[in-house]
C-alpha cells in the first residue's frame, strides 16, 4: 500500500471549505490575491504568485486542468500534471493556500451553465479553437465566484484570455480585479509555457522563430515603418520559411478591441500563434 500523500502547503479540495478559510481572513481584514492555474507550474506562474504575494495578504492558488477549454483533438489526457512539484512551488512562491478541485466540483452532474463572451471570443485563438473560450470563461467565472478574491493575476502571454476575462468581469459585475503581469522568458527569448514540455530539442529551436517575429514587429515599429500589411507579411515569411512550424496568424491588432489594424495607433499588439511539430504555441508583444 503506498504511502499517503502529504503536502508542503495547506490545500483544500470542497468549495465551502475554500470559503469558509477566505471568509476568516476576511475577518482579519486581509485582503485575497488570487492565482488560477492549470499546473505544471513554471517560472512565470511563480512570478504570478509573487506579484499577488506583493499586493495582497492572503493569496490562493487554484490547480485545475479544465476539460472544457479542450477540443477533441487537444491534449487534455496528456497535459502535464505534476501536483507534487506544483504545491512545493506554490509554497516557495509564498501562496497560503491551494484550491485543488475535481473535476466533479467544478463540473456537478447535470452542470448545464456557460459562460460567453461574445466578439472578442470569435477571433484569433477562438476562429479555430471550437468553444475553448467559452471553456476557459466558465471555470473562470466558477473560479471567482467561489473565492471571490480581491485581485486575480493573469499572464500576459495568453493576450487575449486576458482580455476576455476582463470584459467578463465588467459585463457581468464581478467585482474582481484583473491583473495582468509580464510575460516571462527563457534567456533565449522563448516565452515560458507548461507546453513547452512537449518538444524535443529540435523542435524548441524552431519555436524561437514566435518571439523572432515578434520583435521583428517591434524593431520595425521601432524604425518608423507605418504599412503594418508589410510587417506582418514578414513576420508570416519568417515564420512559414522555419522548418517544423506550421503558421496559424501573424498579426497586428488593436489591443482592446483586438481587430486587425492596418495603420499604426499608439495601442497595437502583435500577436503569432503555430505549431511547432505537434505543438500549439502562442506569443504576442504590445507595439508603441
Amino acid at each position: 500500500m503506498s504511502e499517503p500523500f502529504t503536502s508542503p502547503i495547506k490545500t483544500v479540495q470542497e468549495i465551502p471549505e475554500l470559503r469558509t478559510l477566505i471568509q476568516s481572513q476576511r475577518k482579519q481584514d486581509a485582503s485575497i490575491g488570487f492565482v488560477p492555474t492549470m499546473g505544471a507550474l513554471h517560472a512565470g506562474h511563480v512570478s504570478l504568485i509573487e506579484a499577488a504575494r506583493e499586493e495582497c495578504d492572503f493569496v490562493v492558488v487554484s490547480i485545475f486542468v479544465n476539460p472544457t477549454q479542450f477540443g477533441p483533438n487537444e491534449d487534455f489526457d496528456s497535459y502535464p500534471r505534476l501536483l507534487a512539484q506544483d504545491l512545493e512551488k506554490c509554497q516557495t512562491a509564498g501562496a497560503d493556500l491551494v484550491w485543488v478541485p475535481t473535476t466533479d466540483i467544478m463540473y456537478p452532474p447535470h452542470f448545464s451553465t456557460y459562460v460567453e463572451v461574445k466578439t472578442l471570443s470569435e477571433i484569433l485563438e477562438g476562429a479555430t479553437r471550437t468553444n475553448h473560450f467559452q471553456g476557459v470563461t466558465t471555470i473562470v467565472t466558477k473560479l471567482l465566484l467561489s473565492c471571490l478574491p480581491d485581485k486575480a493575476f493573469f499572464g500576459a502571454k495568453d493576450y487575449q484570455q486576458q482580455a476576455i476575462i476582463r470584459q467578463m468581469c465588467l459585463d457581468l459585475n464581478i467585482p474582481v480585479e484583473i491583473k495582468t503581469c509580464p510575460t516571462v522568458r527563457d534567456a533565449d527569448g522563448l516565452a515560458l509555457s507548461s507546453r513547452n514540455t512537449y518538444l524535443s530539442e529540435t523542435e524548441r529551436e524552431s519555436a524561437l522563430s514566435l518571439s523572432h517575429a515578434l520583435n521583428l514587429a517591434k524593431e520595425k515599429i521601432q524604425a518608423g515603418e507605418t504599412n503594418l500589411s508589410h510587417i506582418k507579411t514578414e513576420m508570416q515569411r519568417l515564420l512559414t520559411t522555419t522548418p517544423l512550424v506550421k503558421l496559424d496568424y501573424a498579426t497586428i491588432v488593436d489591443a482592446q478591441t483586438l481587430e486587425e489594424i492596418e495603420t499604426p495607433h499608439p495601442k497595437m499588439v502583435a500577436l503569432v500563434a503555430a505549431f511547432v511539430g505537434t505543438t500549439r504555441l502562442i506569443d504576442n508583444c504590445t507595439l508603441n
